[in-house]
């Protein structure tokens, strides 16, 4: 599969997700089999490009090719120019966000909010795309199905954004109404696969190798994306990717695997936030971790109140060491969307 000069190693790619989707996260899901990795969102307001947040948002020191930075906004011009300030730190592919649900997003008429507005949505996309054709940069699409029940427009803006120049349309299978709740459909991805030339990505729910693939079969979509799920369950790319290609299910990775990856992930994490923030946000993490396995409750109340990144690499070392010393391979994880918890 490729995207504009970029061949990608397999269809199964991790979602952007605020908060989650760092560096040090996408890095480890492209260890584990990802075969395409793109930032959480960046904002469009150049007086924000500067703080701490953005630019860890921005962050790709080390991160292999193709680097594909998403930008979130309402404005066209500012847009274009938050496109051209990212391929200046080494963007390789800009993804326009036109589908977060979240309401400080839409709130403000960016992310699923601008499928509300047709024209603004094009323009915005006519507008990167222009701003990134001398750099040869490609430009993709992330959306929903559309604003509501009511109101499911994907079809007609995915038209509309491959005549503009969109190399890739990525379609999350519910409506900026439900939010994360209910089943994802994907009868309007297959409608939006059925109705362009470009690749087209299916999203939403997409929690085993069994789903990847009835996903696909469902909507002839060219690639999978994996987002809740992965939360936690980094392997379940090289799962889904080694199903896809086989037809086999892959064994459950091995405890003493999985404390590596935790461990050698905590300390990407800590790198990139620091100790005092490291330490905090990388709980949800570790929490994901060990959701569902034997004492896993435990470890989260026990790490909680920890504040140094000593102390709370300790606790998860000896943990996956016990549990490694009565399972040789992880006994349960977190496979379901319930499990895993919304993003």
């Amino acid at each position: 599969m490729h995207i504009g000069p970029y061949v990608l190693p397999n269809t199964v790619f991790v979602a952007p997700m605020a908060g989650v989707t760092d560096r040090p996260f996408r890095q480890l899901c492209r260890r584990f089999g990802a075969g395409y990795a793109v930032s959480e969102m960046v904002t469009s307001r150049k007086d924000l490009w500067h703080t701490l947040k953005t630019s860890r948002r921005a962050d790709h020191a080390g991160e292999p090719g193709p680097i594909a930075v998403q930008i979130a906004g309402t404005d066209a011009p500012m847009m274009a120019e938050a496109a051209r300030h990212n391929i200046g730190r080494g963007a390789q592919i800009i993804d326009i966000n036109m589908g977060c649900p979240a309401k400080k997003v839409c709130n403000k008429w960016a992310g699923s909010a601008l499928m509300q507005d047709e024209p603004l949505a094009i323009a915005i996309v006519e507008a990167v795309v222009a701003a990134c054709a001398p750099h040869g940069v490609p430009v993709t699409l992330k959306m929903r199905t559309g604003w509501s029940a009511d109101h499911k427009n994907a079809v007609r803006l995915a038209r509309a954004a491959e005549a503009a120049g969109v190399q890739m349309i990525t379609v999350h299978g519910r409506t900026r109404e439900q939010g994360y709740r209910g089943e994802a459909e994907y009868l309007t991805i297959a409608e939006v696969k059925a109705a362009v030339r470009v690749p087209v990505v299916a999203n939403g729910d997409v929690d085993s190798p069994g789903k990847a693939r009835a996903v696909l079969a469902a909507t002839g979509a060219d690639a999978v994306m994996i987002g809740r799920a992965a939360q936690g369950r980094p392997w379940i790319f090289r799962e889904v990717a080694h199903f896809l290609t086989t037809g086999r299910h892959l064994a459950p990775p091995l405890v003493l695997e999985v404390r590596r990856a935790l461990l050698e992930h905590l300390q990407d994490h800590y790198g990139l936030y620091g100790e005092w923030a490291g330490v905090r946000s990388a709980r949800k993490h570790i929490g994901w971790y060990v959701r569902g396995l034997p004492g896993g409750e435990a470890l989260r109340q026990r790490i909680n109140p920890l504040e140094d990144a000593a102390a709370q690499t300790q606790a998860v070392g000896d943990y996956f060491s016990e549990l490694a010393q009565v399972h040789e391979r992880l006994p349960l994880a977190a496979t379901t969307l319930e499990e895993v918890g919304p993003a």
